[in-house]
């Protein structure tokens, strides 16, 4: 582990949706402050879309704990049920323990709870991440829960955060009565070059860094190249340059050690063993094709129904062995051929 020898306190790159390590570029920080203001203002159904990665998660944990004091929350990720599931999961969130299925029973439930916290003065927010999985039926019924309120303001805040096909659900025609109760529609965009820097070093100081910066500014434009400005992306890249230049006992992170982990992280190198053994794999166009011998691998003998006998099979997987091993033989001359020559401490 590298956190020694960088001197970090901390994990800085993980990959839980830790609220500290929040860091608000422009676009955070505008969908931050507009969420918080539509919760201010009663406004009832809020929206988020993020593409995959974009730390909507982490955003959405920030903007509930500066409701902690003075609200009830809710916080649903299983999205993949039915509208009788979704009321279980919503009070099961609000301490609910029975296991009635009657649907008119959990709904009176769960508006004696709304009014319990309205009397104690308390707001009631209800964020649903992921919402692109729900079906539209059940987006239904999340619609029909805006309809406990008073005369005068809305009993609960609904936050739908989910992917960009969550904007396309809620552009059909179906739910044209959801969209329009939708007050505030907010989305995320993938980090700027500059921000991505500010990024990094955010999330090492919030670990415990002090010191020269970690990545040189080659390192870190081919991160945000090879990232996409994805700060799922770019833990994970940040992560292994440091893993790399730990075991080179290296103290900066240079772009010589990001081409290697891209390299490394590169999808299309492992599919190419599937292709070698004659395995159809899904089509992809390597960075650098790896030569290895195409030489098909000899249909073994088969009995009756297709069952091979032990001879048979020993005989096939030993030519399964030794094409793995050509394999890997090409692959390691390959890489080692590529591996730029770096001058290692003792």
């Amino acid at each position: 582990m590298f956190l020694k020898y960088f001197g970090l306190r901390e994990q800085p790159f993980g990959v839980t949706p830790d609220p500290r390590f929040l860091y608000l570029s422009a676009a955070h920080r505008e969908a931050l402050a507009s969420l918080f203001y539509g919760i201010e203002a009663g406004r009832g159904f809020l929206a988020l879309i993020a593409q995959p990665g974009m730390g909507k998660t982490t955003l959405l944990f920030h903007l509930l704990e500066k409701f902690r004091s003075s609200a009830r929350t809710a916080f649903l990720f299983q999205t993949q049920c039915n509208s009788r599931e979704f009321m279980r999961f919503l009070l099961a969130e609000l301490g609910y323990e029975g296991d009635s299925q009657d649907f008119v029973r959990m709904h009176e439930e769960f508006n004696k709870r709304l009014m319990q916290e309205a009397r104690a003065g308390n707001r009631f927010i209800v964020v649903i991440d992921e919402a692109q999985n729900l079906e539209p039926s059940v987006l239904e019924t999340v619609r029909l829960l805006s309809d406990f309120e008073t005369p005068r303001a809305k009993l609960m805040q609904i936050i739908l955060a989910g992917q960009p096909e969550l904007a396309n659900k809620l552009a059909s025609p179906g739910l044209s009565q959801l969209r329009q109760r939708v007050s505030l529609l907010n989305r995320l965009e993938p980090l700027s070059s500059w921000e991505l820097k500010n990024y990094i070093e955010h999330r090492l100081r919030i670990a415990g860094y002090e010191g020269e910066p970690l990545f040189t500014e080659e390192a870190i434009a081919l991160i945000s190249e090879i990232g996409e400005g994805i700060p799922r992306n770019i833990n994970n890249l940040c992560f292994n340059g440091l893993t790399l230049a730990c075991a080179l006992r290296q103290k900066v992170v240079d772009r010589d050690a990001m081409r290697e982990v891209q390299a490394d992280l590169d999808i299309s190198r492992h599919t190419e063993m599937l292709a070698s053994l004659g395995t159809p794999s899904p089509a992809v166009v390597p960075a650098a094709p790896v030569a290895v011998a195409a030489a098909p691998l000899a249909r073994p003998r088969v009995q009756s129904q297709d069952v091979l006998s032990p001879e048979d099979a020993k005989a096939y997987m030993e030519q399964v062995i030794l094409k793995l091993k050509g394999w890997q033989q090409s692959l390691d001359q390959t890489s080692h051929s590529r591996r730029p020559h770096r001058r290692r401490e003792a």
